[in-house]
């Protein structure tokens, strides 16, 4: 049964006070300012609490984004606490724009609104006592990053928690990414970059970075390798927590096989960790001093440490590997992450081409 109610305030304004009440059901509530609104606001809330569908509309009036959030990261914490640390930047920067709103006033909407200001981004100069802003414009993958973090917390809430029925992430399309960057050492940079690493104060650069060009490691991957996934018998490294969630086996031949060897002859007992902080050996080694110097002493300009895995994929292609070949190398689940290497195979794609036409053509 449902009643309307026709209010006046001091003002003169006009609102219309609905209730809705079905029996085994709580009371349903709200206003309106038009009476054709709340008389359709009625019909779809009976037919929603007979189907059994409104109860989580009413969980979406109880919660805001910010605790939803909250619970998010809490719970991804316990469960991957990298993952947790990774998206926290991401996931408060929405905490504070769309915090205070309640999971019901959400829409599309609202969410592209504020992946336009994301877009267009903002720093404070803390350099004067006023407040100064400038623009700090974000890239389109990076405001990707953004929605997928709050994609993913939105869709924990409908499927764990059921405080929301709907996504309201669905149907927004992803901005439009570049081809991705293709920066890889040639052979004279390469042989600085070595150089530079055993010049370097430190026992574990030279080894971390012959390690990423020879497999296509990532940083995380390497600078958590423990000795337990270093099978030296298959001679491999098992990645068990990777980036996509699989397993990875990452062969170890030739140079990279005789550090890896000479390291572990040499380990420290006390700890499992390949690459161990010299002031704790249960922490990982910081990496970012030392790799920040030999790239200043080999003089390579535009360089970071994942343009070591650029750089293998690179030298695979010009070495004849297939697209899919580097896929699996690298732990791509689809070769659309490979296609930016795929002008480096040419030469390879030719020999594949020229074999054809000599069998079919004689």
């Amino acid at each position: 049964m449902a009643t309307i109610q026709k209010r006046t305030n001091s003002t003169g304004g006009i609102s219309f006070h609905v209730r809705v009440r079905l029996r085994g059901h709580p009371t349903q509530t709200s206003t309106f300012a038009r009476l054709t609104d709340a008389r359709e606001w009625v019909q779809q809330t009976e037919t929603a609490i007979r189907e059994g569908r409104y109860f989580k509309t009413v969980e979406a009036k109880k919660h805001t984004i910010a605790e939803m959030i909250d619970r998010y990261l809490k719970t991804i914490q316990q469960r991957k606490p990298q993952r947790a640390k990774a998206v926290q930047p991401y996931l408060g920067w929405w905490h504070d724009q769309l915090g205070r709103y309640l999971l019901s006033d959400v829409t599309r909407a609202m969410i592209i609104e504020k992946r336009e200001v994301l877009m267009q981004g903002f720093v404070i100069n803390k350099k004067v006592k006023r407040s100064t802003r400038k623009p700090k414009l974000r890239t389109s993958a990076t405001a990707n990053r953004y929605m997928v973090a709050l994609s993913t917390a939105f869709t924990m809430a409908v499927n764990e928690w059921e405080w929301l029925q709907d996504h309201p992430m669905h149907r927004i399309a992803k901005l439009p990414e570049s081809r991705g960057r293709v920066r890889f050492l040639d052979d004279d940079e390469r042989g600085r970059l070595l150089e530079a690493c055993r010049q370097v104060n430190s026992k574990h650069l030279y080894c971390m970075v012959v390690l990423a060009l020879s497999t296509g490691a990532r940083h995380g991957e390497l600078i958590n390798l423990r000795w337990r996934d270093v099978d030296f018998k298959r001679n491999v490294i098992v990645l068990h927590d990777t980036k996509n969630k699989e397993r990875r086996v990452l062969p170890l031949a030739h140079h990279a096989l005789e550090l890896i060897v000479a390291r572990y002859q040499s380990r420290d007992a006390v700890t499992d960790l390949v690459f161990p902080s010299p002031y704790d050996p249960m922490r990982h080694w910081e990496s970012n001093g030392a790799w920040k110097v030999a790239v200043e002493k080999a003089e390579l300009k535009d360089f970071r440490f994942h343009d070591l895995r650029h750089s293998a994929a690179s030298y695979l292609a010009m070495n004849g590997a297939s697209l899919a070949e580097i896929a699996e190398v690298l732990g791509h689940k689809t070769l659309a992450m490979v296609k930016r290497y795929a002008h480096l195979s040419e030469a390879h794609t030719a020999g594949v081409v020229a074999r054809m036409n000599q069998n079919i053509f004689g």
